[in-house]
């Protein structure tokens, strides 16, 4: 139930009727507040005498932002001016705009001062060198307020359009990464309603008012709503704050309250009556807040959160209010202990660890003075006596037993084809069958499945009260599963598609406390990989097949195809702390093993981010360089290799570099990459839903030329480059097409091997060999038109040639003396001679 706070402070004339604001710094010594008059006001903490006084500075000030070495005020004479907080005067001019200065913001780092004035353009200025200017240009409105992030790598602007605008600053140039329409209301510059960005302490969401007088939250990275503090004012917001810890949030309106609202529950926990507030300041440690109002008055209120609400003050930095939490849904493993007792589930997101190389060096051993200097020139340090150090005890003297113990970053499971919550909303599976996806309704879920291809299944949805949070799709069925919560198990659901018995559907719980990592659905089995380091496979209606635990631990993610079933899990820890992936290809019905506990092949510091089987049924990977593979010689133990198919960075549409875009991997199929184009930074796909896009495979051989438009309109004749540059993209296009295919060629060898091959398949081997000959005369043409200089090339292709016929090598033969390579010609002929006489060998 919400509270009144007893104490109420007496109000401090400090400015002029007008627009006033305040500003801690950092370390809550001082207080800063400025006003319509030509004063600045320093108030020291604590004390509760006069303030100090700085009168050197500009009328009608509108914002102010402090360090704890100085602080910058905006005015509306278009100044923004630096003042020395030790001093306590004017210090410099730092920037000079041509309107008036709506607001300003100090980086966390204070060296960078974001200006928002009446001008479409935002300023970002060097506080220790003001000639160092960045400019923010990319929106159309001028802005009412701005905003750093907690890391300061983005800043937030809150234009009079009514829309949210948010640039990188990773960059020196900064760049848009997202606008955000729908949150906040067109407002003009000079309204006493605000549009404030408040980036919770956490980093990981900001808060801002609404039209509607709610207040919402907008989560980093995907931008979407969250959580929302909604039906507490009943006039527009006009200022909010973050407690220091992130478990509050305080809100003024135009209905002449303050609202303190516990952050988890979004609930109201005090109402105070206060009118005409336009800012306020929380003290960085103390429950202790300061407010002004637009009567130049400001409020320094001790005690402002009610002591049965102050413990939460005094609480560790407290999570943003996610409809999903990201941090809470991490994936939980449990390790054991030597000792044979279960160590306590610990959260592993994804490549973390709990103590970083970095951390140690700035814990005791980094502060240790104490420890001698291996100054004998013997190779060891001695202790305080003159003494080796007892084995117990490393070189600094300290119990082996109390080093800092360095924890493998493992890598973080996760659902192939799935995206994260965003908001409300959840891809359970994305695919070419179709995509499953979710709504969370507050207490249920509303599932939905749709297909491609409407002439063979019926879309349809459902009521979850099950919560699903992950899926497979195929042709046969889909399959569900939800997490574990309270006294409730994990459950796997499978539907089909068609049956010809009542009984259309199954379900089955895991043992208590058993989640599910990841899930895959073939043909023939269904494939679970839980928490509890177990393989669960079952038949497509339920009946358990097989229960194993693997050897790479804990879990990452699975796939299978048809009877085949490939298992991803953490192995051991390289030297950069990193734990290697390894994977295990299996066919369960036969009970084979083709790979086992094989290294998955991933770059230093990448990550997966998708497995599946080809059409074809090839494992394939994607990982987060944006680089597709697949697995050659899979089915034959200690041979399978990971061959590039396709580097996406080096696609012909990101040759110019001012395009930037990512993918999300769906499948391969057709001899093509299948996936969701990503643009504006986004990492997975949204709403509505995006369509498929598809890639030729491309082996990196090279990196695209750029394509440079000549500006001597005579240099286009016969002679001119081009034709190099033509004869350069066929034999680019020659090389690509001989590799793919023998990849091919390959991968359809293996089969046939593997199976003692239909007369189908023998035929696609020989139609496919066939074709990468035809492919090397082509290659071969292009040699000989080169030039002589080119013929040990040109005869290295002919000897690749796969025909044992010699039908090929004469057609070889003939494309030489076409184009006047007698020499070429002779040597074809000794390399024809040879394989025919290797044949009769044969016989």
């Amino acid at each position: 139930m919400a509270s009144t706070a007893p104490h109420r402070p007496r109000a401090r004339p400090a400015h002029t009727q007008g627009s006033t604001h305040c500003a801690y710094t950092p370390d809550g010594s001082k207080l800063v507040t400025v006003g319509s008059n030509n004063t600045i006001r320093l108030y020291k903490t604590g004390f509760d005498g006069e303030p100090i006084n700085i009168d050197d500075c500009q009328e009608q000030n509108l914002s102010v932002d402090a360090s704890d070495e100085f602080f910058v005020v905006g005015s509306e004479d278009g100044t923004v001016s630096l003042y020395s907080i030790p001093d306590a005067n004017f210090d410099k001019f730092l920037l000079r705009c041509s309107l008036p200065i709506r607001d300003v913001a100090l980086s966390p780092d204070s060296k960078w001062c974001a200006v928002a004035s009446d001008e479409l353009t935002v300023k970002l200025v060097r506080t220790d060198d003001n000639s160092k200017i960045r400019h923010l240009k990319e929106h159309n409105k001028s802005t009412k307020h701005l905003s750093f992030d907690t890391k300061g790598t983005t800043v937030t602007l809150a234009c009079t359009d009514g829309i949210v605008y948010v640039y990188s600053l990773t960059s020196d140039e900064p760049e848009l990464l997202k606008k955000i329409d729908g949150v906040i209301g067109a407002l003009d510059t000079e309204s006493d309603t605000s549009s404030k960005i408040s980036w919770h302490p956490d980093g990981r969401a900001f808060a801002v008012p609404t039209p509607t007088r709610d207040i919402q939250v907008v989560s980093k990275n995907d931008w979407e709503k969250q959580r929302v503090f909604a039906n507490g004012h009943n006039g527009d917001v006009t200022a909010l704050a973050w407690s220091p810890n992130g478990a509050i949030l305080a809100s003024a309106g135009k209905d002449k309250k303050i609202l303190l609202w516990e952050t988890k529950t979004q609930s109201v926990i005090a109402r105070l009556d206060y009118a005409d507030v336009i800012d306020i300041a929380w003290h960085p440690r103390n429950n202790l807040v300061s407010f002004t109002n637009s009567n130049g008055e400001v409020y320094i209120h001790p005690d402002f959160v009610p002591e049965q609400y102050e413990p939460l003050l005094k609480l560790g930095m407290q999570p943003a209010p996610f409809i999903h939490d990201p941090l809470s849904e991490s994936t939980n493993f449990r390790r054991p202990l030597e000792n044979g007792r279960d160590a306590p589930t610990t959260v592993l997101p994804q490549r973390r660890r709990a103590a970083s190389y970095d951390s140690l060096m700035d814990g005791p051993l980094a502060d240790d003075d104490d420890f001698v200097v291996d100054d004998d020139g013997a190779g060891y340090a001695l202790n305080g006596n003159g003494k080796r150090v007892h084995d117990d005890y490393d070189v600094f003297g300290e119990p082996v037993s109390k080093r800092p113990h360095i924890e493998p970053e493992y890598h973080e499971a996760f659902q192939p084809g799935s995206t994260p919550w965003r908001g409300n909303r959840k891809y359970l599976c994305l695919n070419l069958i179709g995509f499953v996806w979710t709504v969370d309704q507050d207490g249920h879920n509303t599932v939905t499945v749709e297909f491609y291809d409407h002439e063979f299944h019926r879309d349809f949805h459902f009521t979850d009260t099950f919560l699903y949070d992950k899926a497979c799709l195929t042709e046969n069925g889909t399959l569900f599963s939800c997490p574990p919560k309270d006294n409730t198990s994990a459950t796997i659901f499978y539907r089909p598609h068609e049956t010809w018995t009542n009984r259309t559907d199954w379900r089955t719980q895991l043992p208590k406390g058993e989640a599910v990592l990841a899930m895959s659905l073939s043909d023939s089995f269904i494939t679970v990989t839980t928490s509890a380091n177990y393989v669960r496979v079952y038949t497509l209606f339920g009946i358990p097949y097989r229960v194993y635990r693997p050897k790479s631990t804990p879990m990452v993610t699975c796939a299978s195809w048809r009877d085949y079933v490939m298992t991803v899990g953490n192995g051991p820890v390289g030297a950069d702390g990193h734990t290697r992936l390894l994977y295990t290809i299996e066919n369960v019905k036969r009970d084979e093993i083709c790979q086992n506990e094989d290294t998955v092949a991933l770059p230093e510091g990448a990550t997966l981010k998708s497995i599946f089987f080809s059409d074809n049924g090839d494992p394939c990977i994607y990982d987060s360089t944006g680089t597709l593979l697949t697995l050659l010689h899979w089915r034959q133990p200690s041979r399978a290799s990971w061959v590039p198919l396709l580097d996406t960075k080096l696609l012909p549409r990101l040759a110019s570099g001012r395009k930037t875009e990512t993918y999300f991997p769906i499948a391969v199929a057709d001899d093509k990459f299948h996936c969701i184009i990503l643009k504006g930074g986004d990492q997975y796909p949204y709403f509505p839903r995006p369509l498929l896009s598809e890639f030729d495979f491309s082996i990196p051989l090279t990196s695209e030329p750029p394509k440079s438009k000549s500006t001597n309109p005579d240099a286009m004749d016969d002679d001119s480059p081009e034709d190099d540059d033509g004869d350069e993209s066929e034999t680019r296009k020659l090389e690509q097409q001989f590799l793919l295919k023998g990849i091919a060629a390959a991968q359809l060898q293996d089969l046939v091997d593997s199976t003692s091959g239909s007369h189908t398949q023998r035929s696609s081997l020989a139609r496919l060999e066939l074709e990468i000959d035809k492919t090397l005369l082509q290659f071969l043409a292009v040699e000989c038109r080169e030039g002589e200089d080119r013929g040990m090339r040109a005869l290295e292709l002919v000897e690749l040639m796969r025909d044992r016929t010699g039908r090929m090598v004469e057609a070889a033969g003939k494309v030489a003396e076409r184009y006047g390579r007698s020499i070429l010609g002779e040597k074809i002929r000794e390399v024809g001679e040879r394989r025919v006489n290797a044949m009769d060998d044969d016989y």
